[in-house]
């Protein structure tokens, strides 16, 4: 089992937190979006992933090798491959072509999941979605009686389905779907100026791949940095989290609600952290409030309320109340 996971995108909502850091190595609850993806689709298989591909941007050596690192860390090789073009989902998978053989899961790095389903290996394929309110801002897929795609819509301004696409892709012969982009590539045919996977995937089907629908409990944004305030406050409710290490860290006269992700060598000083706030390596904490908040590493917070807020690293803010902010690395507001 491969699994593949293009994230070359520049993740432009998320600035200034991504003008230092990708997004997919951004921490929720004490985890880089991309381990958990890695983790969460890997459970959903009953065999080892041996290999994971990272098709990036122009990030630098610092970064591909923390990618690395993290795949090492999971006993799973890694491999790096560009898309330094931006010319859609379809055109981003096949930059990893020489990985698109036997059975593949496919995860854009923008999303995180939850979910029990279990990948059945007879099938061709899954494709996983979410019910939602509001379909038409996405886009769908339509099943028959045996859960079967028959159909997908882009964005439909009539209701069609409330199943949306997250992201997450399933091949047991990737072979098939390396074919089908390489038509879409070698002929120019393009959605909206780029190469769109659906296309591809709606080409697959009419050669009889059967591709079926798998469902997730929860879906969770990381598009913005409110979105991805709220994913950490889900993700800190799961308990799919560490636990403080309390000999760790320095925790004077302050209080903890739970849950609340605290790194080692924290300090807290008179101070009241939480509900569902993510602390990160290194960072004082002092005469303040936090709560439902992700602040990371080596900072500095002094006479502050702090609330529904993200805040990089090497941060010094003080003497703010009631403020909600988005703080990229480097910020000083005393």
């Amino acid at each position: 089992m491969k699994i593949i996971i293009p994230m070359a995108g520049m993740g432009k909502r998320m600035r200034p937190h991504t003008l230092t850091t990708p997004k997919p190595l951004l921490s929720i609850a004490g985890k880089s979006i991309v381990e958990r993806l890695i983790v969460d689709t890997s459970n959903m298989v009953n065999e080892k992933v041996e290999e994971v591909a990272f098709i990036i941007g122009n990030f630098g050596q610092e970064v591909e090798q923390q990618l690395c690192n993290i795949a090492l860390q999971l006993n799973i090789t890694p491999k790096i491959y560009y898309q330094l073009e931006a010319l859609g989902t379809a055109h981003a998978i096949y930059m990893a072509k020489e990985s698109l053989s036997g059975n593949v899961l496919v995860a854009y790095a923008d999303t995180l999941f939850d979910t029990k389903f279990m990948i059945d290996p007879n099938e061709d394929g899954y494709i996983w979605v979410k019910q939602i309110d509001n379909p038409s801002q996405f886009g769908v897929v339509i099943h028959d009686e045996n859960e079967y795609i028959v159909r997908f819509a882009e964005k439909p301004k009539d209701f069609v389905s409330d199943l949306a696409i997250i992201g997450i892709y399933y091949f047991k012969n990737a072979e098939i779907l390396k074919n089908e982009i390489e038509y879409l590539l070698d002929n120019n045919i393009t959605g909206n100026g780029e190469f769109q996977l659906t296309d591809a995937l709606e080409n697959m089907m009419k050669k009889d791949v059967k591709m079926k629908i798998a469902k997730v409990d929860g879906w969770f944004d990381c598009g913005n940095f409110k979105a991805t305030v709220v994913t950490n406050a889900e993700i800190l409710k799961s308990g799919k989290f560490s636990k403080t290490n309390f000999s760790e860290c320095r925790i004077v006269d302050s209080k903890i609600i739970e849950p609340c992700f605290i790194a080692k060598n924290v300090e807290l000083i008179n101070s009241v952290i939480g509900p569902y706030v993510s602390v990160g390596e290194g960072s004082v904490i002092e005469n303040s409030t936090v709560y439902n908040s992700i602040i990371y590493n080596n900072n500095h917070i002094l006479n502050a309320q702090v609330g529904n807020s993200m805040i990089g690293s090497y941060v010094k803010y003080f003497n703010n109340e009631g403020n909600e902010v988005s703080l990229g690395d480097f910020s000083e507001i005393l």
